[in-house]
């Protein structure tokens, strides 16, 4: 990230999470209303765990915001953890005290996690150092960057959504007729952010069954990207094209195995005639238009002007009621491993932080290509690509 930088801090049982993001234009319109409302989303959903129950997530801006608007400087953002309260002791920055009662170390790996990797990494002991950062509670503070960065996004006419299209063995029958507004609208009203209302009422029967037997269960969600010129990203440096951008984004989310772009693992096994989108021009648009769209909106590394569409396989979590085999890495010892507070199923959660990753990475693909100082500088800048394009 070069023109929208940002980053995350604090732990999971911390007293907060706070974001600092670089590279806003002055004069973008930017209320915490706008922020909170994926933070609520994110928090929703059918299968996930009390923790839910306990944090109403809320942000504060405390720098780089004044009358509603940004202004040019770094924005702050913080997302107080409630359940703080109930770790204080445990999770206090201050030395614990030799002679009182020391917090219980966690030594039994969870398969499937960063304890052990990361115990090994950094050098601890205790691996709740490790859990509490590598916690998927930390995407609340990214998905506060995303929806800063789908404020500015949408200023230039571009918006984002997503719905889930499979938890565990049921998958989604999404009508291909439906626009991407309605599809958006049915997937925001759904507790599991899946249009198919039958298979949606599988999925939750699917989670139940897992949660019953001590086991959770994973999925996919696909994120799309409307109103995106052609022009983002480039072909010229590996790090530049823009769906190895998207896809390091959305792997990068805790649980993402595997990222797909537009038809990118069904074209695996096609003929070229079946998987390229042939090109026209509308004349009365004067833009160029592909009657399919299996490259999912990215050609070379560029968008093309079609929809933009990424799909995240999320494993299954890997705190487990029933637990696997691990060892405690002190007496190296076979046991269970430990069991925190989890969810059973968080796919509807993940598609909402694969939301806010595409909104970063395009954010900072369209302040690369238009720069400006302030949204109205932006916007010229804008207008005049866009004027260019239907001169060609």
């Amino acid at each position: 990230m070069r023109h929208f930088r940002w980053m995350t801090g604090g732990e999971s049982h911390g007293p907060r999470l706070t974001a600092i993001v670089e590279g806003l234009p002055a004069g973008l319109p930017l209320l915490a209303e706008h922020v909170d409302v994926d933070l609520g989303r994110r928090q929703r959903g059918y299968g996930r765990g009390a923790r839910m129950k306990i944090e109403q997530d809320r942000v504060a801006f405390t720098a780089g915001v004044r009358g509603g608007e940004t202004l040019g400087s770094p924005l702050v953002m913080q997302v107080e953890n409630r359940d703080w309260a109930n770790w204080t002791t445990r999770m206090q920055a201050e030395p614990f005290d030799p002679a009182g009662e020391l917090p219980e170390p966690l030594i039994r790996p969870r398969p499937g996690h960063a304890d052990l990797a990361g115990g090994l990494k950094y050098d601890r002991a205790d691996m709740r150092d490790i859990l509490e950062r590598a916690s998927a509670r930390e995407t609340a503070a990214r998905t506060a960057v995303g929806a800063v960065a789908k404020r500015l996004l949408a200023a230039v006419g571009i918006e984002i959504g997503s719905h889930v299209v499979r938890i565990g063995d049921v998958a989604a029958n999404v009508d291909p007729s439906l626009d991407a507004a309605e599809l958006f609208a049915r997937a925001r009203a759904s507790d599991l952010a899946c249009v198919d209302d039958v298979a949606a009422e599988a999925m939750r029967s699917a989670i139940r069954e897992a949660a019953h037997a001590g086991d959770t269960l994973g999925g996919v969600f696909e994120v799309r990207a409307l109103g995106v010129p052609a022009g983002l990203g480039s072909h010229v440096h590996w790090d530049r094209k823009l769906d190895g951008r998207l896809a390091h984004a959305l792997v990068s989310i805790q649980a993402i195995k595997a990222v797909e772009i537009g038809d990118g693992i069904a074209a695996g096994s096609a003929r070229g005639s079946q998987v390229h989108d042939e090109i026209g021009y509308d004349q009365a648009g004067k833009r160029f238009v592909r009657p399919s769209n299996r490259a999912g909106g990215l050609e070379g590394g560029i968008s093309n002007g079609s929809e933009i569409v990424c799909r995240a396989v999320m494993k299954p979590i890997a705190t487990l009621k029933k637990p696997l085999q691990s060892v405690d890495v002190t007496t190296k010892e076979p046991l269970a491993a430990a069991f925190e507070r989890s969810d059973v199923c968080a796919v509807s959660a993940a598609a909402v932080v694969g939301e806010a990753m595409v909104a970063i990475v395009l954010a900072d693909a369209l302040l690369e290509k238009f720069g400006g100082d302030s949204l109205k500088e932006l916007l010229r800048n804008v207008a005049g690509y866009r004027a260019q394009i239907e001169a060609y």
